[in-house]
């Protein structure tokens, strides 16, 4: 019996790459600097968990402002 392995998290990374720097997050993704330089050695736990955060992220951006 064959097993398939789950596809890695994938990046969300979408090419909007600026730093806000009031939140410290990117603008086009939502991750910060670190998550974002680490994210090759993550394991899929850790991407999961960043991916994970990234919608209240947003949310608290949509509330202050309306944009990123």
């Amino acid at each position: 019996m064959t097993q398939s392995v789950p596809p890695r998290p994938a990046n969300p990374c979408i090419n909007i790459c600026r730093m806000d720097a009031a939140r410290r997050y990117c603008q086009g993704c939502g991750r910060t600097s670190t998550e974002i330089g680490l994210w090759d050695g993550m394991t899929d736990a850790q991407r999961a968990f960043v991916l994970a955060a990234l919608p209240a992220r947003r949310g608290r951006w949509a509330g202050s402002s309306g944009k990123p």
